[in-house]
């Protein structure tokens, strides 16, 4: 092989509504908003997910970009028990969890929640 692969650096995430998007994974997943040349990304750690309003998506794109065609794992040091406490104070719904699961490193447990586009979140601490 010529290369490999070190890291991922960052995700495009179609959305119906980049202001609901953003208000979502500000809030419920602690992100931060970024922009840069008049589009807006979500940082968390060294990565970021660029999001693409449906309908005017930045070229090049995906083939089809869909709002909630995604399924996401987010890692976190909090332990899931706290996290289900603040999205119970959020009002944001546990669709399954905690399960266990594995991550690219080792066994996770993991819950799942919904952005708003449906997209599927696994938010998950490695065991």
């Amino acid at each position: 092989m010529a290369f490999s692969v070190e890291q991922l650096d960052h995700i495009v995430l179609t959305v119906a509504n980049i202001h609901a998007t953003t208000d979502f994974y500000t809030e419920v997943l602690g992100m931060d908003i970024a922009t840069f040349n008049g589009r807006t990304a979500l940082k968390f750690g060294d990565q970021k997910i660029n999001l693409h309003q449906r309908g005017h998506e930045f070229d090049p794109k995906a083939a089809r970009p869909t709002p909630g065609s995604a399924d996401l794992c987010f890692v976190t040091l909090t332990p899931l028990e706290e996290v289900m406490e603040y999205l119970d104070a959020l009002k944001v719904h546990v669709e399954e969890g905690p399960v266990e699961r594995t991550g690219a490193i080792g066994k996770l447990s993991s819950i799942y929640i919904r952005d708003p586009d449906h997209n599927l979140i696994e938010i998950s601490n490695y065991i």
